[in-house]
């Protein structure tokens, strides 16, 4: 057994880090992170700008895909993961939403409890660095934070595209937001990004950094292959560093916070999970928790694609030169396009009238472009990612066989619920209705996807089915809930059921999606997990109430 610390975290995720900052605060305890990524130096990570790049290189990315969809035609979805310093943070999109107070409320009804949004917004509030802009200098009295760990800041808008999609959904008749990560999630408005003086601001920079700068607090580079087990209780991981098999011991407590898609799978390859699932690839018991890897869901997403009548997009940095200059000027200067992730405006809207708070959300980019770079429209264009955000389909993640060190199996299983694809269809039509406003008159050329000739009901399907991809968003495979629900795997302060001194605390835990991008409530999920581990008092819970369209009852707008 090579060494020994009182809490060992693995994965230096948004959640990890978050929890290795807070657990080392008061220098108490020893912390040692686990990561099996390298380091997150260099400008493909650290340049806003070329986020396209870290999530598409094996350097950073687990490369992992899903098993053949049959709904989408047989085809792998792709599922980047952070393998690196920072995890997803540090290979994302770099948008921050907090996700819709209703998304909370419905977690403690579903027996997370002491997880509503009052409950968590004062964590929230805790973990930001609220800076808006130049335009937007103003957070929403009451509701932000302004001294957190986590810099947020908006884009500049610099760019016309931006603020006709946004004037475009008020003419639709949608409303606005001014801050949507503060009582009004609501409308059209300005997007937020974790991107602090031109350089992305991961849960790294933001939390493991100053955390290593304690003497208490350490990080390691290993493999973990599962958790060691004492009389049920987690007294240490397996680990494999350096091309040697070894055990890394824990005083107190273990916390796994190595994604939604491997922390499952290293319960199962612990012992911990679905007991028939287990016997099959000859893995001993632990706990028989159905749950495990099981409750997976994620957003899918579409872009509709426009050609642009002006030469004002960023497809003139779409060659050499140009790609050149951006990589220098944000080299020397930290400004340009480089300095930003150039997603400026977004919108949340319902979908229709009985849904009491939005359902789909926009994206908004001054280019159209794949998330991988590597297919572009041949002239300048815009396009809007646009898709549902509480899709009924559920999926797995599974084991292939007793090799801790294989890659699971990733089932989504998209469009399995009926309505799913009903909802997607919408969004397709109601992106178009937005960009048909007279506020894109000036700017807005041929629709170059899905094409004007994809018109039916039929035809959008077949469009969805074959152009339908991941967001980047998975989550919910160690569900929180009751410890008496059979189907949960931690209870609400994220220990794992059945065994003690071992918890889960990332994206994995929770019991339905939220609103929008998943790396904010993610690191909430390591702040508020953190004082559960230290056994504090919870921060006193807010009395702020969101805002809630009076007109849900009978109308989508």
């Amino acid at each position: 057994m090579s060494e020994i610390a009182d809490y060992i975290i693995v994965g230096a995720g948004s959640a990890g880090c978050a929890m290795a900052y807070r657990l080392s605060e008061d220098g108490k305890h020893r912390v040692l992170v686990i990561e099996h990524g390298g380091s997150d130096a260099g400008p493909f990570i650290q340049m806003p700008g070329a986020l396209s790049y870290p999530m598409n290189m094996r350097a950073y990315d687990w490369g992992l895909t899903s098993e053949p969809e049959p709904e989408l035609g047989g085809r792998r979805l792709a599922v980047p993961r952070g393998k690196v310093i920072g995890g997803s943070s540090s290979i994302n999109g770099m948008v921050y939403v907090r996700g819709h107070a209703h998304d909370y409320d419905h977690w403690d009804a579903e027996g997370a409890t002491g997880w509503s949004y009052p409950d968590v917004l004062p964590y929230f509030q805790r973990l930001e660095n609220w800076h808006g802009n130049e335009v937007d200098s103003e957070a929403d009295p009451g509701w932000r934070g302004t001294s957190g760990p986590l810099h947020i800041t908006r884009g500049r808008r610099d760019n016309p595209l931006y603020n006709a999609f946004i004037e475009a959904g008020q003419q639709a008749g949608f409303e606005a937001t001014h801050d949507y990560n503060g009582e009004k999630q609501e409308g059209f408005g300005a997007f937020e990004q974790t991107v602090w003086r031109g350089r992305r601001w991961s849960a790294a920079n933001a939390y493991l950094r100053p955390a290593l700068r304690r003497a208490n607090c350490r990080l390691t580079r290993a493999l973990v292959r599962r958790v060691i087990f004492a009389e049920g209780r987690a007294v240490g991981v397996e680990v494999r560093r350096g091309g040697r098999i070894e055990v890394i011991r824990a005083r107190r407590e273990v916390i796994l916070a190595a994604s939604s898609i491997n922390s499952p799978k290293i319960l199962m390859h612990s012992g911990i999970g679905p007991a028939a699932h287990l016997a099959d690839h000859g893995i001993g018991v632990v706990a028989d928790r159905p749950g495990v890897g099981g409750n997976l869901q994620d957003h899918l997403e579409v872009y509709i694609q426009y050609a642009c009548l002006r030469p004002i997009t960023l497809y003139r940095y779409w060659n050499l030169p140009g790609k050149a200059y951006v990589g220098a000027r944000w080299l020397f200067t930290r400004t340009g396009p480089g300095a930003s992730n150039n997603f400026h405006a977004t919108a949340f809207i319902r979908s229709r009238a009985g849904i009491d708070y939005p359902d789909i959300q926009f994206h908004f980019l001054p280019i159209a472009v794949r998330y991988d770079g590597k297919v572009a429209a041949k002239a300048h264009g815009f396009q809007v990612h646009v898709g549902p955000m509480r899709a009924a389909s559920r999926g797995r993640v599974s084991l292939k066989n007793a090799d801790p060190e294989a890659a699971p199996e990733i089932r989504f299983n998209a469009f399995s619920a009926p309505g799913d694809i009903e909802e997607f269809r919408h969004c397709v039509r109601i992106t178009r209705e937005v960009l048909a406003q007279p506020a894109m008159d000036p700017l807005r050329g041929e629709e170059l996807q899905p094409g004007p000739a994809v018109q039916s009901d039929a035809e959008i399907d077949a469009f969805l089915r074959e152009h339908a991809e991941s967001a980047y968003h998975p989550c919910g495979t160690c569900r929180m809930g009751a410890a008496s629900d059979p189907d949960a795997v931690v209870d609400p302060e994220c220990r794992v059921i059945g065994v003690e001194g071992l918890r889960v605390a990332d994206s994995a835990i929770f019991p339905r999606i939220t609103n929008g991008n998943l790396n904010g409530p993610s690191i909430m999920v390591g702040e508020k997990a953190a004082d559960h581990i230290l056994g504090r008092d919870p921060l006193p819970r807010s009395n702020r109430q969101p805002w809630v369209n009076p007109r849900w009852r009978d109308s989508d707008r």
